[in-house]
This record gives structure tokens, C-alpha cells and sequence, in this order.
């Protein structure tokens, strides 16, 4: 191991302040846990922009490695599951939000946090995927419980351009699900069509002003990352039995909706939470991502990557909603 290395910390001067900049730090100053790990990969998602802004209400410690993931070789361990050599990713729990994270060459977890990396993924797509790949298979495997199947009718993707969205409308595709994305960004439209979407619809289309408590029906089941006015929207639209499996935020966190959804159609709404999904449902999801769920071409077209020194840039652009499928760093 070496002595020095690199990492992304975001710090809290007296003043209130929040800074973020590449830093060398020494392995002494890793937190205490039973695994250390070599990082190959991290990847970016919503939160680790959250978690570099002063009002994110993300980053529960100063200073902090940001990165809610990672993959690489273990390099130590304390525990008798994994070894030295032993390829692993870790995502959520508290990693980069109350415990030193990915974005970092060297990371140091609990052992009840790693996932030994499925047989048919390499480190690299293991980032590709990331928290939100993960989210999104989650996303799916809810839908699939719930009775959701190709032959109920088209499911919606909102935030399609997105982490998340990108990842659940390939899944879906991939499934052979007739997928409806939704998105703001006219531009996208080819990128869209190319991982397997049959229709395109406006962000506007899915947040009119007006609506009706309950709706014509459409939707068999839906992936919705916005939440909000949008959620309200889909549930108003979704036909009898269907079900809406919602992870995100980024449109509000009000939904101005009824009990009639639930009352009249019998629609579920899942919730979709991904940080402290337990061990008994990650770790065959994740072999489920290696396997049936894994879309073809995985890096390509989804994927780009970065370095620790573009970080900081590539945080402002997924505040900003500008960010295309999933940045993974190298380190």
C-alpha cells in the first residue's frame, strides 16, 4: 500500500464556506473498518453534488472523501469473507455522506458494507452501473414483483437522460418492455432511441399544470427519479394494477395527489431505497445486474469517463441537470 494518495474532499471553513478540491492524504487518516480497498472505479450520482454544496443536507461530517461509490481489490482485511486480491464494490450505506468515500484512491469500509463483485461484471462496469444503476435495478425488480410484465403495457422512465433513468430504460428495453421516456432535453432524443425506448414524451406532458385527481389510464408501471407535481401525474395516469417505483427528488418533494389512485385502481406505489437495502436483496440483485438485467454494451454510449481533477466540474453539471447517462472516475 502506499503511504500517500489522492482524494476528493469537500471541507467546511468556521465562516460557513464549503470548499472542494483534490487533496494527498496518508493511509493513517482512513476511518476505521475491517476492509481496506484499492480503488479502480467511482461513479458520480446526484447526491455526491448535493453532498459538495452548503445546503445539500447530504454531508453529515467536515471534512469528507465525497463518493457514495466504489469498486476495486481488497488489499486488507480483518474479516475471513474477503481477502487479499478479492475484487468488491461498496455502495450507499454511509459511505461519502458520514464516512470517508470513493472518490479517493484508497478506501477503508465495514465489512457488512461490501458486495464481492459478481462473476460477470468487471470493476469498470460495476461503476457504469453504480448507485444508480443499482437503484434502477431495484427499480425494476419492484415493478416485476408487483406484477408489472411486458405483456401489461408500456411502462414510463422520467428523468430518462438521467443516472437512473438511462440505466432502468436499457434494463427495461433489454427485458423486452415497451419503455416511454420522458425527458427535457430535445437534443437526447437519438441517445434515447438508441438504448430502446419506443415513444419520447416532454417533461411538460408529464407536469401539466392542471389534472385530474385520476386520469385516463396508460401506464403499467413506471420508474420515476423526479418525484413531485410529475409523480402526482403518473399515478393520476396509471392504469388498474399497475405500480410506480419512485427514487427520486429532483422535481419536488410535495406530490399533490389523492387516495383515489390507490382506492380506485388499486395502484402501488414502491418505494425505492437503495442506501440501506439489506444484504439478503443487494447481493442477489447485484448477480441479477451480471446476469438478465445487464444490458448490452453496458459502457457504451451510458458511460464516460473522468478524472479526479474533473470532478469538480462534473458535480456543478449534474446540480445543474446537464449530465447525460453516468461519468465513472478512474482512479
Amino acid at each position: 500500500m502506499q503511504e500517500k494518495f489522492r482524494a476528493l474532499v469537500v471541507d467546511k471553513a468556521e465562516s460557513g464556506d464549503v470548499s472542494t478540491e483534490v487533496r494527498e492524504l496518508s493511509i493513517d487518516q482512513l476511518p476505521k473498518g475491517e476492509v481496506t480497498i484499492r480503488a479502480a472505479y467511482s461513479s458520480v450520482n446526484y447526491k455526491d453534488g448535493l453532498a459538495s454544496i452548503p445546503n445539500g443536507n447530504i454531508a453529515r461530517m467536515y471534512p469528507l472523501i465525497l463518493g457514495i461509490d466504489v469498486a476495486g481489490t481488497v488489499v486488507t482485511s480483518s474479516d475471513a469473507r474477503f481477502k487479499e486480491g478479492d475484487n468488491v464494490l461498496v455502495t450507499g450505506f454511509e459511505l461519502g455522506v458520514a464516512h470517508y468515500g470513493g472518490f479517493s484512491e484508497y478506501v477503508r469500509v465495514p465489512a457488512e458494507w461490501v458486495v464481492p463483485l459478481p462473476s460477470g461484471l468487471t470493476l469498470k462496469e460495476a461503476m457504469a452501473y453504480g448507485t444508480a444503476g443499482f437503484t434502477a435495478a431495484l427499480s425494476v425488480q419492484r415493478l416485476e414483483e408487483s406484477g408489472v410484465t411486458p405483456e401489461e403495457g408500456e411502462v414510463l422512465v422520467t428523468g430518462a437522460t438521467g443516472g437512473v433513468g438511462s440505466l432502468a430504460v436499457a434494463m427495461l428495453a433489454e427485458k423486452g418492455y415497451d419503455v416511454v421516456a420522458s425527458t427535457g432535453k430535445d437534443a437526447e432524443h437519438g441517445y434515447l432511441r438508441e438504448l430502446g425506448v419506443k415513444e419520447i414524451v416532454t417533461r411538460e406532458e408529464m407536469s401539466p399544470e392542471t389534472f385530474k385527481p385520476i386520469g385516463k389510464p396508460r401506464w403499467a408501471g413506471a420508474v420515476d427519479p423526479v418525484g413531485g407535481k410529475t409523480l402526482a401525474y403518473i399515478l393520476s395516469t396509471t392504469k388498474y394494477g399497475g405500480a410506480v417505483a419512485v427514487s427520486g427528488l429532483t422535481g419536488g418533494t410535495s406530490v399533490p395527489t389523492s387516495v383515489f389512485p390507490f382506492i380506485l385502481r388499486g395502484v402501488n406505489l414502491l418505494g425505492i431505497d437503495s442506501v440501506y437495502c439489506p444484504m439478503k436483496i443487494r447481493l442477489p440483485l447485484w448477480e441479477r445486474m451480471a446476469n438478465d438485467l445487464k444490458p448490452n454494451g453496458l459502457e457504451a454510449g451510458i458511460v464516460h469517463e473522468i478524472t479526479l481533477n474533473e470532478l469538480p466540474q462534473t458535480l456543478a453539471c449534474i446540480l445543474q441537470g446537464q449530465m447525460r447517462g453516468r461519468a465513472i472516475v478512474k482512479l
